[in-house]
This record gives structure tokens, C-alpha cells and sequence, in this order.
């Protein structure tokens, strides 16, 4: 099988999540994926996951792991002299340029489009920022939890009425961010087929919140209203909604559309909803939803959720347990699937983490190895862009490379 981007050489600058993420997947499909650092290495490998509710700190964080395997590092100070010299040099054979540097760290190092596409006017040269190029708020920095969570508008979504705002686990935004990159190239690539031109590719973490919400945006663009945040207890729709199991899980039933009704009643053996004529429309039911979801709450908490599941599922019922992550990670339909893949890490020995996020049949995807070392090939990427041994001597010598 053919690796689909055999041959294709990736250039990363950038930090944190989203841009890597992307070009995990890259060298997944067989790119050559570069990855510059600054000396002692990107952040996030050193980063405390205490925040995230998890007991022990990865020095060798498997986030970064998951986001820069397959990868070659090379470690660079863009502030020391002759480094922005280096960095561009590494752009001359690069395919596709990936940075998440600031526009005015860009024009500080000579690493803008136009300065690639001077010394390499073929090169893809695509940028992942908060807010994107333009506007007041160009020069805002972003995390996914402020630009993709906060200034898209979910976070005003989700949670009960009088509730906070929602925090999201790490990474969503920048993952989700991710895969937009990941397309855009792939098109830009396609488009450098048929011009033989590069292109610049642009992509932001509101941007793409915006596009993940995308049913709210396109409804609020021409109500101007927004949403108002339902409890559990009331929901839109007393079957689409989450119910508590016998043996304390969660179960979610989503039956949106009007035949669902008198199934369910059946199944719960509550014929009499289905002749009661206040609850003939979905309008009606809604009315209702209060006094609904409170009769089926004690129904769904009789039985366990496995004997709910083998239930709803003979009657070719939607539902889905909520799963803990212990649950997700011995799932046996990600198991068929081939959802996760294992590492071999010379230092964390063998471990799993989540494959491709896609599967192309008859084509060579996956991991291919473990995250580099920071500067692990700062040598061989060099010589190979045709710096000589006493250049690079000389680079070492100043502390270009930490």
C-alpha cells in the first residue's frame, strides 16, 4: 500500500495543539514532518495536566505524544542571530509551512507568506491564530477555550439555565481546528497540482467554533435571538433527553421525530400516552415535557442500563450510554474498529493512543513512530537542506540551538 503523502515535506512552526495536531495526522498519511522548536522545546511537552483533573504530571505528556509522532525535531532560538536565517533556509524544500507564530513575530523573523513564497513559490504556507489576520482582534492571542469555545458562542449554549458558563476539556477546539487545517492543505495541494502555484491557507480556532455551532449561527443570522438553555427536567422533547439507569449510569434516548412517540409508550408499557389527546403533537408533548420526563425517570431507573440497551436496541430504538472515558477506552466497537493504535516510545516503552481520526481502505495511514526528542535531528534536517558541518559547528558554537 501507498503511503498517500510519500514525498511531501511539512515544515511545522508552531506550538500547543492545533497546528501539530494536524501535522500528526500529516505524517500519518506519510509526510515528512518537521517540527522547529524553540530550545528546550515546545510547552506543551512539559505541561501540568493537573488542571485537567489528572493526578500525576506528564513530564512525557501523552497529549504531545498523540499530536507530534512521526515528526523530526529540530530546535531552533528565533531571537538568537542567524536564526529566522536558518529557519527560512528549511523552508526553500518544504511543501507545506505550518506556523501558529504571531503576525508580528513573522514579520520579525522574515517568515511571512510573502517571504516564503520568495525563497519557495511552491510552498503551502498556512497559518492557525485566535481570530485570524484582519480586525481589531488580529493580534489577540487565543487559546480554544477562549476563541473557539467562548468567542464562538458555545459556551453561552450549553449547561442549565441558571448555570455558570461551561468550561471544555483541553484540546477540543485545537483538535477540531486541527482537521480544518488538515482539509484546507489537502485542497491546497490539489490547487498546487493544477497551477503549480502555492497558496496561502488560512485557519482560526473562532472560525471553526463557529462552524462546529454552525445550526445556531445560520438560525441567530436571521432571528437575532438567542437559544434559551433548557433543564433536564424540561426538555424539548421528553425522549430526547438523559435518564438515570438502576445501576447509576446515564443513558441518552434521542427519538427527534414524532413516530418515535407511541413506540416508546409501548415499550414502557404506557399504551395510554399514545390515545391521550393533549399529547397527539409534539407541540402538546412539549407542554407536557415537566410531567413526562418526571414518569419516565422512574421507568428508565428499574432496569440497568446494559438490559435498556439490549432493549432499545431490538426495537431499533436511538440511544447512547454516557460513557466515562474508562468506558470509551474498552469500548468494543472502537475496538473493531481500530480506533487506537500502539506506540513503541524508547523511554515510555509500549503504550496505546488514538489512531488516524479517518480510515482510507488500501491506503498505508497510521502512526509511525513516537514523538522526537526536542532537537533529536536538528543535525541531519540541516545537513540535508544543505547547511555544511562548519555551518552548522558555527550555528551550534553561537546557541542557535539551546
Amino acid at each position: 500500500m501507498a503511503a498517500p503523502l510519500a514525498g511531501i515535506r511539512v515544515l511545522e512552526v508552531a506550538n500547543w495543539l492545533a497546528g501539530p495536531s494536524a501535522g500528526a495526522i500529516l505524517a500519518d498519511l506519510g509526510a515528512d514532518v518537521v517540527k522547529v522548536e524553540p530550545p528546550g522545546g515546545d510547552v506543551y511537552r512539559h505541561l501540568l495536566m493537573l488542571s485537567a483533573g489528572y493526578e500525576f504530571e506528564f513530564a512525557a505528556c501523552y497529549g504531545f505524544e498523540l499530536d507530534n509522532r512521526g515528526k523530526r525535531s529540530v530546535t531552533l532560538d528565533l531571537e538568537a542571530p542567524g536564526g529566522p536565517d536558518v529557519l527560512r533556509r528549511l523552508a526553500v524544500d518544504a511543501d507545506i509551512v505550518i506556523t501558529n507564530l504571531t503576525a508580528g513575530r513573522c514579520q520579525r523573523y522574515g517568515f511571512r507568506y510573502e517571504d516564503v513564497h520568495a525563497v519557495n513559490p511552491r510552498a503551502i504556507y498556512s497559518t492557525v491564530t485566535g481570530y485570524g489576520a484582519r480586525g481589531d482582534d488580529a493580534s489577540r492571542p487565543g487559546f480554544d477555550i477562549t476563541a473557539f469555545w467562548a468567542r464562538s458562542g458555545i459556551m453561552s449554549l450549553l449547561g442549565e439555565p441558571d448555570a455558570p458558563p461551561t468550561l471544555c476539556r483541553g484540546g477540543m477546539g485545537d483538535h477540531t481546528t486541527g482537521l480544518n487545517l488538515l482539509a484546507a492543505l489537502l485542497v491546497a495541494l490539489r490547487v498546487r497540482d493544477q497551477t503549480g502555484e502555492g497558496q496561502q491557507v488560512e485557519v482560526t480556532l473562532q472560525n471553526t467554533g463557529m462552524w462546529t455551532l454552525a445550526l445556531d449561527v445560520a438560525s441567530a443570522l436571521v432571528s437575532q435571538e438567542q437559544p434559551v438553555r433548557k433543564q433536564r427536567t424540561e426538555p424539548a422533547n421528553p425522549i430526547t433527553n438523559t435518564y438515570l439507569c438502576r445501576d447509576g449510569k446515564w443513558i441518552f434516548l434521542m427519538m427527534p421525530t414524532a413516530d418515535w412517540w407511541p413506540r416508546f409508550c409501548r415499550l414502557i408499557g404506557r399504551d395510554d400516552w399514545v390515545s391521550d389527546p393533549r399529547l397527539q403533537t409534539p407541540q402538546g408533548r412539549k407542554e407536557h415535557t415537566r410531567e413526562l420526563t418526571a414518569q419516565i425517570e422512574p421507568v428508565m431507573a428499574s432496569r440497568d442500563l446494559a438490559e435498556w440497551g439490549h432493549i432499545l436496541d431490538e426495537q431499533r430504538m436511538i440511544w447512547a450510554p454516557v460513557a466515562t472515558l474508562t468506558d470509551v477506552t474498552s469500548d468494543p466497537q472502537a475496538r473493531a474498529m481500530g480506533w487506537y493504535t500502539t506506540i513503541e516510545h524508547p523511554k515510555l516503552g509500549r503504550f496505546e493512543t488514538l489512531d488516524t481520526p479517518f480510515k482510507v481502505y488500501g491506503a498505508d495511514i497510521g502512526a509511525r513512530g513516537p514523538a522526537p526528542a526536542p532537537g533529536e535531528q536538528t543535525f541531519e534536517v540541516l545537513a540535508a537542506a544543505g547547511l555544511s558541518a562548519d555551518e552548522i559547528g558555527d550555528l551550534a558554537a553561537s546557541g542557535v540551538f539551546g
